[in-house]
């Protein structure tokens, strides 16, 4: 055997899942499980305990005036990323590839 199962190292698809963190959030009486990496769970949880909320309180929040194109966890880190860097352009309705350097 040959390649990065032979060495033990797991492959480029496990590392991946390896850096996010599943969490469960109770959204609009119903159960949904979001991935994250660690460092998005952080400053989420930073965002919430600024605004006084819950975790759950800030997601729910940021799910309801997501996109319904959006999916949930990308809405999270760009919540994040607007969080901490204010001058973040809103790209609305534009190809967003095209707007990358």
């Amino acid at each position: 055997m040959t390649g990065p199962e032979a060495t033990g190292m797991p492959l480029p698809a496990q590392r991946g899942a390896r850096l996010l963190r599943k969490r469960s959030i109770n959204l609009s009486g119903h159960r949904t499980s979001v991935a994250l990496e660690p460092e998005f769970w952080h400053a989420l949880h930073l965002i919430a305990q600024k605004r006084d909320l819950t975790l759950a309180g800030l997601v729910g929040r940021i799910d309801a005036g997501r996109p319904p194109d959006r999916p949930l966890a990308s809405a999270l880190r760009v919540e994040a990323l607007r969080e901490w860097m204010p001058a973040l352009p809103e790209i609305a309705g534009t190809d967003r590839e095209d707007q990358l350097g």
